[in-house]
This record gives C-alpha cells, sequence and structure tokens, in this order.
C-alpha cells in the first residue's frame, strides 16, 4: 500500500461508514510497517468537503441556535454541532498527514493518531444521536474547519491555525458548555452528553499539544520565532484575539502555550 496515496483515497470518501472502515484499515497497515512513503507525490487540493452530499452547508452565523438544552431539539443541534466538529477534524488531521511530506515518521504516527481519536469522539457523538432518533446530516453546518484547512496550505501555518487555535478555542469553550449543562435538571440523556463533552475535552488537550510540538519544530527549522504565531493567526482571524473570552489557561499550559501567551489572550495576568 502507498502511504500517500491511499490517504488521498480516504479523504475523498463521503460517507463516514466507509471513510471509517478505509481508515481502520490503512492505520492497521501503517502500524505494522505495511504502508511505502512515495519519495514524490503532489498531494491533490480539495475544493469541495468530503460531508458535502450529506450536510447541508449554510454561514456559520445560520447554524441552528444550541438554546434550550432541556428540548430534544436543542440536545440534537448540541450534539450535532460537535460531532460536524469531531468529523471535520477527521479530515483535518489526515489532511495535515497527507499533504506535507519529508517529515519524522513520528509526525505522521502524532496525526494519524489524532484522527483515530476523532473517529471515536464522533462515533460516541452518533450513538448520542442514534438515541434521540437523528443522525449526522440531518442539521445544516457550516465548512469554517475545511475552509481553514484550504487557506493553510504550509506546516507553519497549520499547525499554527488547527491544532493551536481553532483545537485550542475547543479547550476554552467546552468547559462553559459544561457548566451550562450541569445547571440543568439531571435527566439520563444530559448526563451521557456531559461524559462525552468531558472525554473529549481532556483527549483535545493532548491533540494541542501534538500540534504545539510541530509547530515548534517547524519553527526552529525554518529558523522563525515561535511569537510569529500571532502574526499567522491576525492574518487569518484578525479578530481572533480582541473578543472576550474566558481562557482554560491549565489546559493551554499543559497544551504547550507559554504564560507570555496566554496573559496576552486573557489580556490579564494568569500565570
Amino acid at each position: 500500500m502507498n502511504y500517500y496515496k491511499e490517504l488521498e483515497l480516504i479523504l475523498q470518501i463521503q460517507n463516514p461508514e466507509e471513510k471509517i472502515r478505509s481508515f481502520e484499515t490503512f492505520y492497521k497497515a501503517f502500524q505494522e510497517g505495511r504502508l511505502c512513503f512515495e519519495s514524490e507525490y503532489s498531494p491533490k487540493e480539495f475544493h469541495t468537503p468530503s460531508y458535502a452530499k450529506i450536510c447541508t452547508i449554510i454561514p456559520p452565523q445560520d447554524v441552528p441556535k444550541r438554546r434550550n438544552l432541556t428540548t430534544r431539539e436543542g440536545q440534537i443541534n448540541l450534539i450535532h454541532a460537535v460531532a460536524h466538529i469531531e468529523y471535520s477534524a477527521i479530515d483535518l488531521a489526515l489532511d495535515g498527514a497527507y499533504r506535507f511530506q519529508g517529515l519524522p515518521r513520528e509526525y505522521y504516527t502524532d496525526w494519524l493518531a489524532v484522527a483515530a481519536d476523532e473517529i471515536r469522539h464522533f462515533q460516541m457523538l452518533s450513538a448520542l444521536l442514534q438515541e434521540l432518533n437523528a443522525s449526522y446530516g440531518d442539521v445544516a453546518v457550516h465548512n469554517a474547519l475545511f475552509e481553514a484547512s484550504q487557506r493553510t496550505q504550509t506546516l507553519l501555518e497549520r499547525m499554527a491555525v488547527v491544532p493551536r487555535y481553532l483545537e485550542a478555542n475547543g479547550l476554552d469553550a467546552t468547559p462553559m458548555i459544561l457548566d451550562k449543562l450541569k445547571r440543568l435538571p439531571q435527566t439520563q440523556m444530559r448526563d451521557k452528553i456531559i461524559k462525552n463533552l468531558e472525554i473529549i475535552l481532556a483527549e483535545e488537550v493532548e491533540h494541542v499539544r501534538k500540534g504545539d510540538v510541530w509547530f515548534r519544530y517547524v519553527c526552529e527549522k525554518e529558523k522563525v520565532s515561535p511569537d510569529i504565531y500571532f502574526e499567522i493567526i491576525h492574518k487569518y482571524y484578525p479578530q481572533g484575539f480582541l473578543r472576550a473570552k474566558k481562557v482554560n489557561v491549565e489546559a493551554r499550559k499543559e497544551a504547550g502555550f507559554s504564560c507570555d501567551e496566554l496573559q496576552f489572550m486573557a489580556k490579564k495576568e494568569v500565570c
């Protein structure tokens, strides 16, 4: 099996179940050392997200709001929104393992492991949707994460934007969602949603940490200061660090963020 060719095929699979099955076969072959890394391979440009025929894609501001989480509709909207992030993250991890060549094997090991985690997260959330007689694709979604992968075509920018910005923002947002859920009347579904989100939050810290490792790796290789991170984020998200939000200091520190970075984001002394 040829590593890049197989990944290219998996990235283009539109059916989630088929994509997951194909990845599991590929990942097993990778772990057993049965894949051949081509010496030269031209990565393909993807212009449409793999979920385009499954989900209705709309602007982010039009995505259904997750207001009343005590109702079936509110719970479906929340679970579906997180499931879509996890499904998008599968392709983001796979694309990261596919697009950037000539790196240490540990790089590919890391991002395929991230893809495996994102698949498990997606399956957990899909099971919750099924309990509510819903499924992935029932709620309209945005394609902001796919657009991020299109726009970041260098390793430096990809590691800065995807794990260190977009995924790291999830470390801030998820605790706030959990706090809201924990204030609601206790039900079996509420407890299941909380359990799933707590698992995802804990494991996403490691994903951001891997992004931090490879961001710093490429900074050193290209002889640029890690401070370039803020320039990159401002380039793509000019308002990114200007919006008031609660920074998950402990999770971000565990994931590799420095105190100087955290103080800039939080706009106050945090460590």
